[in-house]
């Protein structure tokens, strides 16, 4: 029988969390133990944040960390991942020291791919669906921007395969991200009708945790 036949599964969630206000303060302290000399920590933060230059330089990176400004008009596409992966290994990153994704889901979702694709290789069409990834990826780190998207917390990645018009996430354990800063103050760039409609996005969750037909214990 199928494992989503059964619905039982050994779940992993996500390691630790840094939640309040001022909480991205403490960014810099948790890539210290993880910084390696020879490789650069890799920051994929919403385009939204280059009017912002204040908050991406209270992240308190390294001169030498690479930083990606990602483009959130459409949902990540398999060959955009991909193309992240190579622009990387041009830079002669292959396994940074860690991996950071601030801003809503679009950019969360791009960390997670590129995570999983620096250390499984090949493309990520390939790796469309249930339990395919097989390695660890690199060690990755939350901070979102947005209510609702809960793409920071979830085993899953989505991305559209511009191919074959495939929309399907990289569904794995090693999806999930391993910390999750959550920093209320955040939220408060977030513009008026943005911020209305993604708190209607987390009680819309809330309420499929209560009574949605295909809850479980984790949701």
């Amino acid at each position: 029988m199928s494992i989503l036949d059964t619905g039982i599964k050994n779940v992993r969630n996500v390691a630790g969390y840094n939640i309040g206000q001022g909480a991205i303060n403490g960014l810099e302290a948790l890539l210290a133990p993880l910084r390696n000399v020879d490789q650069p920590v890799v920051v994929y933060i919403d385009e939204f944040f280059i009017t912002r230059p204040d908050i991406v330089a209270g992240l308190k990176l390294h001169d030498d960390d690479h930083i990606v400004f990602v483009k959130t008009e459409d949902e990540p596409s398999t060959g955009y991942v991909d193309q992240c992966v190579s622009n990387l290994h041009d830079l002669g990153i292959h396994l940074p020291s860690a991996i950071v994704g601030m801003g809503g889901g679009i950019t969360l979702d791009v960390g997670k791919a590129v995570s999983n694709m620096l250390t499984n290789g090949g493309l990520a069409e390939e790796y469309q669906g249930w339990d395919l990834v097989r390695r660890p990826g690199i060690f990755k780190v939350a901070i979102p921007t947005l209510s609702g998207t809960g793409a920071e917390a979830t085993r899953t990645c989505v991305m559209t395969n511009k191919r074959t018009g495939i929309k399907m996430g990289m569904n794995s354990d090693y999806t999930v991200y391993d910390r999750i800063i959550m920093d209320p103050n955040l939220t408060a760039t977030v513009p008026p009708e943005q911020y209305f409609f993604t708190g209607m996005d987390a009680f819309i969750h809330c309420i499929e945790a209560i009574s949605g037909s295909y809850r479980n214990a984790i949701g």
